[in-house]
């Protein structure tokens, strides 16, 4: 590794000591233990002053030049002082990287973006009261993944090492230039590093885990987009498109939400025994909307058109062509969450909906990388089996995060925390239901390093009916950390939620059931409880074979286009 002095001596041996230590493993674990399970390591101040960061040579640490533009000391807004650290890594990856100025407990954690990313900030999601993030011990980093604003998806038009950035790359480079930077100024390098992200930020994590086993000991990754050629194009278009009629007016209008919200619950809310808001497994709900069908001079308020029963029936069940064949994993939207579904649902004519933004982007700029088609629109979108490969495979083998094998990470020590809310409105709970599913089939010795977690009644990655905040980052800690197995996380809804509660969720596939004694918004009276008879997520769709090893590729970035081999993941 070839390395040119800094320009201090000082400086120059604390970047030589970066790069010996970067390749070091992490400690092993201390004896002690905080009452978490967290190691109680030491806490470590820093070798050099924050400013002094901005003249460090990052030179080889990384595949590009990394250059480091300011490093300044923040003080408000945090709960302890820290050194910002703000800079670029070829050719676009803005980053960011929090150094506490005392006391760094020695742990790493980077955090994920959402959406197309395109913003470098620091946010822990379902994580804030993890105790080395709530007292600041922690120091963290993040990256925009190669590209600014530009939200339609624009950013990826004639510009692959962008694509590349996004899908995988950027999220990799940072890992390894945050740590080098935290060894250089700590003089040590972290002894445990961590991924926390939501959503797309999911995807990142999984990606993280299939692509470079090596880069975190552990991973929260939440509702994962990992899925992504697909739920940004069949996904949400069917969202659009199933409640357009044939003069592309919408059907269904966000007023009729809660007759059909208010009707489900009358259905479902107490299969699990307990009538509490919330559909506990919305899997055993057969819920039927046609029983909502307005009778002959019933107030058309009080019921549903035969149109819109139909149309509540397509957005729950997701896409499929002409012959009932499905184009994404069964089931779309979960029965309980219909409040949500105000994401694609608008509230009357002439609303635009997130949704079709969402579809938009992607297929005018991101699933063809090559053929950017800014015109494209929704009607273009052909509900085929023959349009859904065409449309998913050019992307799919490097944008999607759906590689089951985890070997490596399992391997490397890695241990993984999936979760998702059952009420998830932009992404299909079922389609992280269909991954857990695939990676029991790929991996040995599945529940030694990975748990899942199915939140009742939360939204996307928070939010929602039931009770949407928790820890998600301390239990990987402590199983990292100590060898403490993940059991249950409380989850809890605030004293501005309609009802303030709290309720524990266990590893999937055990379900809370309320014990029959003390109050039901209290977790201390709920207890696991396993069916003896699994629910079937129902996997088979179009897309099933995408759920493989072996067709995930890295493409390069050729002048304005991107090479990727031809790939078949059909089966």
């Amino acid at each position: 590794m070839r390395w040119s002095p800094p320009r201090s001596a000082c400086a120059f041996l604390i970047a030589l000591l970066a790069v010996a230590l970067a390749s070091a493993p992490s400690a092993a674990a201390p004896h002690r233990l905080t009452p978490d399970g967290l190691a109680d390591l030491p806490a470590v101040t820093p070798v050099m002053a924050c400013a002094d960061l901005v003249g460090l040579d990052l030179g080889g640490v990384a595949d590009a030049p990394i250059t480091i533009r300011t490093a300044t000391v923040v003080t408000t807004g945090a709960p302890a002082p820290y050194c910002e650290v703000r800079g670029t890594i070829a050719p676009a990856n803005a980053i960011v990287v929090r150094l506490p100025v005392n006391g760094w407990t020695q742990r790493y954690v980077q955090t994920g973006c959402g959406g197309l990313c395109g913003n470098a900030n620091i946010s822990y999601p379902q994580a804030s009261t993890c105790p080395p993030i709530a007292d600041g011990t922690i120091a963290s980093a993040t990256t925009d993944m190669g590209h600014q604003g530009q939200p339609d998806g624009s950013w990826a038009a004639g510009n692959p090492q962008a694509q590349i950035d996004f899908s995988y790359r950027g999220v990799h480079v940072t890992s390894q230039a945050a740590k080098t930077i935290i060894t250089a100024y700590y003089g040590r390098r972290p002894v445990y590093s961590y991924f926390d992200g939501c959503s797309d930020g999911g995807r990142e994590g999984l990606m993280e885990a299939q692509r470079y086993p090596d880069d975190f000991d552990g991973i929260a990754a939440g509702a994962p987009a990992n899925n992504m050629a697909v739920q940004n194009t069949f996904h949400h278009a069917w969202n659009v498109l199933a409640n357009r009629d044939a003069n592309g007016a919408y059907v269904l209008l966000a007023g009729k939400l809660p007759l059909v919200h208010t009707a489900v619950l009358a259905a479902c809310d107490g299969l699990d025994g307990l009538r509490d808001g919330l559909v506990d497994d919305p899997r055993l709900c057969a819920f039927d909307p046609a029983t909502l069908t307005c009778a002959t001079g019933q107030d058309p308020a009080t019921c549903l058109s035969a149109a819109e029963a139909a149309v509540v029936r397509k957005l729950h069940d997701g896409a499929v062509d002409a012959q009932g064949r499905r184009l994404e994993v069964a089931v779309s939207h979960e029965w309980g969450s219909e409040l949500e579904w105000t994401l694609f649902v608008p509230a009357a004519q002439g609303q635009p909906v997130a949704s079709e933004n969402f579809a938009l982007s992607y297929l005018r700029y991101l699933a063809d990388p090559n053929n950017p088609d800014p015109d494209y629109r929704l009607a273009d979108l052909a509900f085929t089996v023959e349009s859904f490969w065409k449309t998913v495979l050019p992307s799919s083998s490097y944008m999607a995060a759906m590689d089951p094998d985890l070997g490596a990470f399992r391997r490397s020590g890695g241990k993984l925390l999936l979760w998702h809310g059952w009420n998830d409105q932009h992404i299909a709970p079922r389609s992280t239901l269909a991954y857990y599913d695939a990676l029991r089939g790929a991996t040995d010795a599945v529940d030694s390093f990975v748990k899942l977690y199915m939140f009742p009644g939360v939204a996307h990655c928070g939010g929602g009916a039931g009770p949407n905040t928790f820890d998600v980052l301390t239990p990987v800690m402590a199983w990292t950390e100590s060898g403490r197995t993940p059991g249950r996380i409380v989850a809890s809804s605030g004293a501005g939620a309609p009802v303030a509660r709290s309720r524990p969720v266990f590893p999937y596939p055990a379900v809370a059931r309320y014990d029959g004694s003390g109050s039901a918004d209290d977790a201390a009276n709920f207890i696991p409880y396993t069916p003896g008879k699994p629910v079937r997520n129902d996997g088979e769709w179009v897309g099933k074979g995408l759920y493989s090893h072996g067709y995930q590729t890295w493409p390069l970035a050729v002048g304005d286009k991107l090479v990727v081999r031809k790939v078949s993941p059909r089966g």
